[in-house]
């Protein structure tokens, strides 16, 4: 990838949807040159797209890389155009491509292109081009061995587990063990079919083959074992509950094994769809907490020596007592450390680690504002953009309130910065927090339903109670 294109990519990326990202952008080659951006796709239904959907993001993203005020933007479906012939129209791909067999073959594209899309090509038995992580680099303990085992029973083909759904916070393994599944399947068992995405990437795919969802759906049909992420996506998203359902059923039918994993456990889930609940829960239910410290001291030795470090002892029993947030936070501390003891071509020491540590152990994992609002809207199954909104509705006048009493609370912010963020004023902000205490000192329905959705998200963001 040109140092140009990866700028481009970049800016695609701070303003399309991930899952928009991924499914088509991602896969595209693109030249770079000092007369615009010309990208290749790989068939003619997604250059149509592209063309149809994307121009005004893709010329955004590249003029400010190419010192354009508007970038030209050329799409062709195969080799990268020439210089001297660069705009090349839907026609010209047509006539390029229509031989004896071609016009046939461009009704077959749009189907083909699905399956790169998913990307699920026949001869691949995987949505993962790569497994990040496996078993072996998993450090188990009392916090999470009961989740680890039932993965590792998934994986086996002999195993009883075919369903499992894993709850937890950030950071604490649940995409580990989820691609530690599908690297165990894909080297022991290479035709195993398997599945991997993410519930948002699941949407973002359903969107895209709104005209088609019966191809969509029958992309899953040869599945043995899917694995599906951060469910708790799906709250109030009616339509594609009701896909999910159907691919999950039909997968269970058939005698396949899925593995759910979401922030919150079944029970939490609002505005999801019994039926799907039901799936969530018809076979082992498992959560995993904060590691102990044993565990976050075997979770540091093991990574130290990743990375060929020898830990001194009494560095790791520092780190491993001092921080007590997810593995993400020990990991980052770690590398930090040793960085910082390379640079300065020494060993990582305890006067060394004392000066990391003052960057880490009296920050939360996550106590920031846009962290309270996420966990809160997804406890609500709400949007952002609602609790930005002028809208006087029920659900969403719950959802801001309970960020003013959060933010409030677990924040140095101000009452007028906090009212900031939702352009309302700091007597608003009063009012809210004063609404949500009232409630919960009332104890009356909407304060069960509040301090249960306050509970769980202290609980997953890291944040004192």
């Amino acid at each position: 990838m040109s140092e140009r294109w990866s700028e481009i990519t970049d800016n695609l990326k701070r303003t399309l949807p991930s899952g928009i990202f991924k499914v088509w952008i991602a896969p595209l080659k693109a030249h770079v040159s000092d007369t615009g951006l010309h990208l290749v796709a790989p068939n003619s239904f997604v250059a149509n797209w592209l063309e149809s959907k994307m121009l005004p993001a893709l010329r955004e993203a590249a003029a400010p890389v190419l010192g354009m005020e508007s970038a030209s933007v050329n799409i062709s479906i195969t080799a990268r155009p020439s210089l001297q012939n660069t705009t090349v129209t839907k026609e010209n791909r047509i006539r390029k491509t229509a031989g004896p067999t071609s016009l046939r073959k461009e009704a077959t594209t749009a189907g083909q292109c699905l399956q790169g899309i998913l990307p699920i090509p026949a001869t691949m038995p995987s949505f993962a081009t790569t497994w990040r992580y496996s078993f072996a680099d998993f450090i188990i303990g009392p916090s999470n061995n009961m989740a680890a085992a039932a993965a590792r029973d998934v994986s086996d083909t002999s195993g009883t587990v075919h369903t499992l759904f894993i709850n937890s916070a950030a950071g604490l393994g649940k995409t580990h063990l989820a691609h530690a599944v599908g690297k165990a399947i894909a080297d022991t068992h290479s035709s195993t079919r398997v599945a991997y995405l993410t519930a948002e990437d699941f949407a973002s795919r359903y969107v895209a083959s709104i005209h088609n969802l019966e191809q969509f759906k029958a992309r899953f049909n040869d599945l043995d074992v899917l694995l599906l992420e951060d469910v708790h996506f799906f709250q109030k998203k009616e339509k594609m509950q009701e896909m999910a359902l159907t691919i999950i059923k039909n997968l269970q039918a058939r005698g396949g094994k899925v593995i759910f994993t979401s922030s919150f456990s079944p029970r939490e889930l609002q505005n999801v769809d019994s039926g799907l609940v039901s799936r969530f829960c018809s076979g082992i239910l498992t959560d995993i907490v904060r590691p102990t410290e044993d565990m976050r001291r075997d979770i540091l030795k093991h990574k130290a020596k990743t990375f060929q470090v020898l830990l001194p002892d009494n560095v790791c029993e520092l780190l491993a007592y001092r921080l007590d947030g997810d593995v993400r936070q020990l990991e980052s501390c770690l590398n930090s450390l040793i960085f910082k003891a390379r640079m300065l071509h020494s060993t990582p020491d305890i006067n060394l680690a004392l000066e990391i540590l003052n960057q880490y152990e009296h920050i939360p994992c996550v106590p920031d504002l846009p962290t309270i609002i996420r966990l809160v809207c997804e406890s609500y199954g709400l949007e952002e953009r609602q609790l930005r909104s002028r809208s006087r509705r029920k659900e969403y006048v719950l959802g801001r309130n309970t960020v003013y009493y959060l933010a409030r609370k677990h924040t140095e912010l101000t009452l007028e910065e906090i009212g900031e963020h939702f352009h309302r004023r700091h007597s608003s902000v009063i009012k809210g927090i004063t609404s949500v205490e009232r409630e919960l000192s009332r104890e009356s329905i909407a304060g069960h339903q509040i301090a249960r959705a306050v509970g769980l998200i202290e609980r997953n963001a890291g944040l004192g109670t």
